[in-house]
């Protein structure tokens, strides 16, 4: 399925706004108890503002809500607010729904959005790939009454609404921040979403209660429980035997055994990038070595070396055989034809004898030793695709060691510089705020280069990046992006490997599950099966 096109049925995006905005209450027939869903997302945190994972993401969006909302076309959609506009260059209005409450009662208002951008603002020190570059650029907020919001900021943001669709509205409480450590500590969470937070086993489970005051209607389950299953395999078992009524991410090649057991699948592309990034700031890197075991100045440091091997990776492989055709090779941040990509960037198939050229160009004819990083079982394929990359690169003298961990152990070690190439993924509202995290200088200030792991900096791409961001939102803005696109991934500081297709299963209690490309799972989304 083409990510975006025009013929995909209108009745589908009118479907998963409703669904995902909390508006598609049960009817008598419809209405079911527990919910149970095996789930890869490991909740890290009840603080809805801590990380921007997708973990976290997909969870908590049953207990809060954001401003605005995406559908499945990207487009902006009222969530708690019900319309926005700009006054000027710097200032925004944002008018509020009305006759909304939180779970504990208490009135949805505009002090709450305040407290809300003040606290990501000016109290949380979230880790990398946190929100605090959605609101850097915040010079004051102010509510003129209950349901209206001003915001001013330091210059031009025309992509500010876009910046609320991914910030969770919280309760301001009576005095001061709530920190993390008291939300994770029991503090209960309080949002204003249709399911009100039960329990949660971190790294086990995540039990819900359907809030019967939701705004938008009565939601269809009565209790939703989320099983942490990281292991694939696992998670398609607890499908087959019934154990769960949904499993998300499924692996493609259990999605024929899973049809034939039975179970329904549902798969949508993914607004998502699977990659290769390289370290290219330090001097050495951890296990990289000559041929005979002694370590080398960082090769990753030469723009030919990235390039001899990006030439030496083979997409097809990756997409056709590990993903079994559940995904789309990549050659920039976001599927071709989505709003800011470029057409004039496409996948590039292995040419091994032009990568031996390259490398031996750049002083390396007999290759090199490395360890190659990632994640086993955070997305489709990983482990294996590390084995595939690996393999291809042997064929030009690179000799790449996979060395696959648990996502908290990579995602840590990782942090920690303890990697000189590694395999990761990542996902945004729009090609903007990828670019912007993934691949502009870090600038803590700017709040640039949040996931710049590699630590890699180009000034002309971030001065054109700055140019698009500075544009309004429509066909001029998609053009420079396009540009500041083609010029980055003409360096090749990471090799963009594949955007996968999210795929999840469901049993016979379920009569549909609605994907949407940003890869959430959630009870909002599984309406249940007629009687």
């Amino acid at each position: 399925m083409k990510l975006g096109s025009p013929f995909r049925p209108r009745l589908l995006s009118a479907l998963l706004i409703s669904i995902f905005l909390g508006s598609a209450p049960a009817t008598p027939a419809q209405e079911r108890g527990e919910l149970r869903i095996a789930t890869s997302y490991k909740l890290m945190t009840l603080d809805p503002q801590y990380a921007n994972l997708n973990e976290n993401t997909s969870l908590l969006s049953h207990i809060y809500e954001r401003l605005v909302y995406q559908d499945d076309n990207l487009e902006l959609k009222p969530g708690l607010a019900t319309s926005w506009r700009p006054l000027s260059d710097t200032q925004w209005e944002f008018k509020l729904r009305d006759k909304v409450r939180f779970h504990d009662g208490s009135a949805f208002d505009a002090d709450d959005v305040l407290y809300t951008i003040e606290r990501i603002r000016d109290f949380l020190k979230p880790p990398s790939g946190g929100f605090r570059s959605y609101v850097s650029g915040i010079k004051s907020v102010s509510a003129p009454d209950p349901l209206t919001v001003l915001i001013e900021t330091d210059g031009a943001v025309p992509n500010l609404p876009l910046f609320f669709s991914s910030i969770f509205v919280m309760n301001r409480p009576s005095e001061g921040f709530e920190t993390t450590e008291d939300l994770n500590a029991g503090h209960p969470p309080n949002g204003t979403g249709p399911y009100r937070f039960e329990s949660w086993s971190s790294g086990e489970s995540l039990r819900l209660a359907r809030n019967d005051d939701y705004w938008g209607g009565k939601p269809a389950w009565s209790k939703v429980t989320f099983r942490v299953i990281e292991n694939p395999a696992a998670r398609v078992a607890a499908l087959s035997t019934g154990e769960v009524d949904v499993a998300d991410a499924i692996p493609a090649r259990d999605v024929a055994s899973l049809k034939q057991r039975g179970a329904r699948v549902a798969s949508v592309g993914a607004a998502r990038v699977n990659f290769v990034q390289f370290d290219v700031a330090r001097d050495t890197l951890p296990g990289v070595t000559d041929k005979s075991g002694e370590p080398i100045a960082n090769p990753f440091k030469n723009p030919l070396v990235r390039r001899a091997l990006t030439l030496a990776t083979d997409r097809g492989i990756l997409v056709d055989k590990i993903l079994a055709g559940y995904g789309t090779a990549a050659a920039q941040v976001f599927p071709n034809g989505l709003p800011g990509t470029s057409a004039n960037l496409l996948p590039e198939a292995p040419n091994y004898d032009e990568a031996k050229m390259l490398l031996a160009k750049a002083g390396f004819p007999d290759g090199f030793n490395l360890v190659l990083a990632g994640p086993a079982g955070r997305y489709p394929g990983d482990a294996e695709s590390l084995q595939a990359v690996a393999q291809s690169w042997a064929r030009i003298g690179v000799n790449a060691q996979p060395a696959a961990a648990p996502f908290s152990v990579f995602n840590t070690k990782r942090a920690a510089g303890d990697y000189g190439v590694w395999y990761g993924g990542t996902s945004g509202e729009a090609v903007d705020i990828i670019l912007h995290t993934l691949l502009a200088s870090p600038d803590p200030e700017r709040g640039t280069g949040a996931l710049n792991f590699g630590k890699y900096r180009n000034e002309a791409f971030d001065a054109m990046l700055a140019r698009a961001e500075s544009i309004a939102v429509g066909p001029e803005r998609n053009a420079a992006l396009a540009q500041a696109t083609e010029l980055v991934m003409a360096d090749q500081p990471i090799i963009p490997l594949y955007h996968f297709h999210h795929i999840v299963g469901y049993g016979s209690r379920i009569g549909s599950y609605v994907l949407h490309p940003r890869g959430w799972t959630t009870a909002m989304q599984t309406l249940p099966a007629m009687e």
